[in-house]
């Protein structure tokens, strides 16, 4: 049995709007800019991806919009929650990210950002945006499995 300590079940922070508005078709690693609050305000289970999206800049991928709230013993160190963060990735993704975005129709949207032993990692992903239609039968799909499985528990 695996003990847990303090705020260990908060180390992974997911974007679900991400996945319902998008079709992720290639995912990239990421290593990312922080301060030591941030760090310890992720760690705390304080952070959010909802509306989290990178752009390229000079050779530089940026992600903007990930709320990272201010650390509570940080002192005179705090930080804005809504900062632009540095992306860390080799150049040759920076260059395949860079070219499906200029080519136009994707979006560099962040999916999940998690501890990778100390280091914190982030999980951005090329997607391309879905139509209602698509949601819609991504829904009625679930919907379909879910019955499928009560069905396959019922029998047993």
């Amino acid at each position: 049995m695996v003990k847990h300590t303090q705020g260990e079940r908060y180390r992974e922070v997911r974007n679900a709007k991400a996945l319902r508005d998008y079709f992720i078709e290639e995912r990239f690693e990421a290593g990312i800019a922080l301060k030591g609050s941030e760090v310890k305000s992720i760690r705390g289970g304080h952070a959010q991806m909802a509306d989290c999206y990178g752009l390229v800049d000079k050779g530089e991928v940026w992600l903007h919009n990930l709320h990272i709230d201010e650390y509570a013993h940080s002192g005179i160190f705090i930080h804005d929650p809504r900062r632009s963060r540095k992306l860390l990735l080799n150049r040759s993704e920076i260059r395949k990210i860079s070219k499906a975005l200029e080519a136009g129709g994707r979006t560099l949207v962040g999916v999940r950002m998690y501890f990778k032993e100390a280091l914190v990692k982030v999980e951005v992903g090329l997607g391309v945006g879905k139509k209602q239609h698509d949601k819609r039968d991504a829904i009625k799909a679930r919907v379909v499995d879910r019955e499928l499985q009560r069905a396959m528990r019922g029998r047993r």
